[in-house]
């Protein structure tokens, strides 16, 4: 079993900056792929963007140079950072890990004036 804990996430301005933190713990050498999904009310959660063990990421084409991911593979913890942010990026941001599909609890992220 994986847990995954995430963390960073809050309030912030339009045009302003987020980092994300997920730490995992358990049995974390097993996993390949982790990353970030978000999820708005009433709609499907979707991808965010994903990181690999080896460093090859992929990045929902609406968040391409605005967002970075980053993994430290031997902790198992993962960040996004997360610039020129707008208001449609309001969402819960989810952790996952894989294989299989393990998930966090969520961090909201609101970005309002």
């Amino acid at each position: 079993q994986v847990q995954l804990v995430e963390s960073g996430g809050g309030l912030v301005q339009p045009g302003g900056s987020l980092r994300l933190s997920c730490a995992g713990s358990g049995n974390i050498l097993l996993l390949t792929v982790m990353g970030w999904y978000r999820q708005v009310p009433g709609k499907q959660r979707e991808l965010v963007a994903t990181i690999t063990r080896g460093g090859t990421t992929k990045y929902a084409v609406s968040v391409k140079g605005r967002f970075t991911i980053s993994r430290d593979s031997a902790k198992a913890t993962v960040w996004l950072q997360m610039n020129d942010l707008k208001p449609q990026r309001t969402a819960v941001y989810y952790c996952t890990a894989a294989p299989p599909n393990y998930w966090g609890q969520g961090t909201q992220v609101t970005v309002s004036s």
